[in-house]
């Protein structure tokens, strides 16, 4: 084969290649699935995860009561910092029809449970093994909180730090 059909060959295999890499880049970019942002007055997405004790908790299970969905790490100083104030909060409002459902993203059993205890908690923890829930909520701060209604609707997202006031607000907020 002479230099130039070498040369020719060349250039038709690397255009050949740049139109496939071509294709596979605009193809993920305009097939992927897009998450849907949840916001205020749109139904929490029902979801089903286990806790430490082996328990499954469904969003569903706490139709016609207030929910307190918070999202955390045990990495995370911010959560670190509202933590002991959730605490309290659920202490003070359990009884008054809000809970709070507690759910680590993809931490082990050993950290999360290592954190509840040191920080005493008391409220129910699931992890989110998979991030299955954390993409169904389009999470990406931490934390991330969303207050739910005795109806199922979202009334507030919080993704940012809580002071205990807040909190107590929120809660009073979607007290049935």
């Amino acid at each position: 084969m002479s230099k130039a059909n070498k040369k020719r060959t060349r250039l038709i295999f690397r255009g050949v290649v740049l139109v496939i890499l071509a294709s596979a880049i605009l193809f993920s970019i305009f097939s992927r699935d897009k998450v849907k942002v949840l916001a205020e007055g749109d139904k929490a997405p029902d979801f089903e995860l286990v806790d430490l004790e082996g328990n499954k908790h469904r969003l569903s299970d706490y139709k016609g009561e207030g929910v307190f969905l918070n999202f955390w790490g045990t990495w995370c100083p911010p959560c670190k910092r509202e933590m002991p104030y959730i605490e309290n909060q659920y202490n003070a409002f359990k009884e008054k029809g809000v809970h709070v459902l507690s759910v680590n993203i993809a931490e082990s059993d050993l950290k999360v449970d290592t954190f509840r205890d040191q920080y005493g908690l008391t409220f129910p923890i699931v992890i989110d093994k998979k991030k299955d829930v954390k993409e169904l909520y389009n999470i990406v701060p931490l934390p991330t909180t969303f207050l739910i209604d005795k109806d199922g609707r979202i009334t507030k997202v919080i993704t940012t730090e809580m002071t205990e006031d807040e909190i107590i607000s929120y809660m009073e907020s979607i007290q049935p």
